[in-house]
């Protein structure tokens, strides 16, 4: 089994505070074998000297939608499924680039995609799928126009792929049930209004709690999860009562909400990004004034939900949910959330709290023997400057996913 000795770095395990010089990191096979503070003794290794780089662990993001190459949801109708796994393809390796060696799928992506990246088809990132997300009828998952009296079949565009809708406690447990049997890491729940939608007002409630427990009960019964598009405290409460697990957005969460939420032990997965980018560039790209309104609404209170979570006690995720051309800012969140937050705290979001989120504690975000040799060797100190994690990936000088290098340029 080969090995790589990673030697002359800066070790930033997320566990500490501050990264830490003189050790070095045996890699063997697909996993971390050996972390010393002295010198390591691997005579057939390949030795990696890091010229006194950072080396981390790869980073985790929380929500993205691999599948979704456009702003405006709707121009999706015109694109085949084909097209739409070129574009995932090609979506999935720019987020490898940037270092985010896992991420969890929000909704729309396959065990298609997912099995070309465990074959190594295709590269990319670690995925966890939650296949088609689950709404009601007229909520924000659906996408129908007025004018459409009949649904579409499931499959005839990329589109009508990506969601699946459901009215009352029976459909929403079969729709949970037949998403697990494709393969779902998790399953998705849409519970209030949204921003990319086009008829939904954001306070509405989408399912009755009766419907959401009927999802969940089934996710739980298959050893999965739930998670919950939602942005209101009353959604967010309606959810946790349901027992989902996490909760995305939650823009307009309140402190009654978000110690709910704490007692549960739920998380929250903010993407404040998505609204920064939205209303800087998503006009150019077809999205509404009507949408525009509810983006500006919800952005409005983006940092007063991290003081509340954190206070709280709420653990948080990192999330980007960048559709179309908007991807290319994805490490914007880590810019974005230091403005309140402490740097560690926010790397945290996107390694430990990550890996306790797609339940792979030990094994994604740390750096550590019998963890997965998930690497990121980088010019400076994150902690102090999150610009070395922007620009694409281009401060990487090595990215190791595995084990196996991804980039290297050392």
């Amino acid at each position: 089994m080969s090995q790589v000795l990673f030697r002359n770095i800066s070790l930033l395990d997320p566990r500490w505070n501050e990264p830490r010089g003189g050790y070095e990191v045996l890699v063997e096979g697909e996993t971390i074998r050996e972390v010393s503070d002295r010198p390591i003794r691997a005579p057939g290794a390949r030795v990696v000297d890091g010229g006194g780089r950072t080396l981390l662990p790869g980073l985790i993001d929380c929500h993205v939608h691999t599948m979704h190459s456009e702003v405006y949801v709707n121009r999706l109708e015109t694109v085949p499924l084909t097209l739409m796994a070129a574009h995932a393809a090609e979506r999935l390796k720019r987020m490898l680039d940037r270092g985010f060696t896992t991420v969890r799928d929000a909704g729309g992506a396959d065990w298609g995609i997912k099995a070309a990246l465990e074959a190594g088809l295709i590269p990319g990132p670690r995925l966890f799928i939650s296949g088609r997300s689950i709404g009601p009828t007229g909520g924000h998952n659906d996408r129908n126009r007025r004018t459409q009296i009949e649904p579409v079949c499931n499959c005839c565009n990329a589109m009508v792929f990506l969601r699946s809708i459901a009215d009352g406690a029976d459909e929403v447990r079969k729709a949970a049930r037949e998403q697990l049997r494709q393969g779902a890491d998790q399953v998705k729940f849409m519970v209030s209004g949204g921003v990319a939608s086009p008829y939904d007002p954001l306070e509405s409630r989408q399912f009755t709690v009766e419907e959401m427990s009927a999802g969940v009960e089934e996710a739980v019964a298959f050893g999965r999860y739930a998670l919950a598009h939602a942005y209101t405290p009353e959604a967010i409460t309606r959810a946790m009562t349901a027992g989902v697990r996490t909760i995305e957005h939650g823009n307009l969460v309140d402190a009654q909400a978000a110690a709910l939420m704490a007692s549960k032990g739920a998380y929250m997965v903010p993407n404040l990004v998505a609204y920064v980018v939205m209303k800087e560039r998503a006009a150019s790209y077809g999205m509404t004034a009507d949408m525009l309104d509810k983006n500006e609404h919800v952005l409005k209170s983006g940092y007063a939900e991290l003081e509340l979570c954190r206070a709280a006690g709420v653990k948080m995720g990192y999330g980007s949910d960048l559709l179309g051309a908007l991807e290319n800012e994805q490490s914007r969140e880590f810019l974005i959330r230091r403005e309140v937050m402490p740097a560690i705290d926010v790397l945290r979001s996107a390694t430990l709290v990550g890996a306790e989120i797609v339940r792979r504690e030990g094994k994604l975000g740390v750096i550590e023997p019998g963890a997965f040799a998930d690497l990121l060797l980088v010019d400076g100190d994150p902690l102090k400057d999150f610009g070395c994690l922007q620009d694409g990936g281009a401060h990487f000088a090595a990215i190791m996913k595995g084990g196996a290098f991804h980039k290297y340029a050392v």
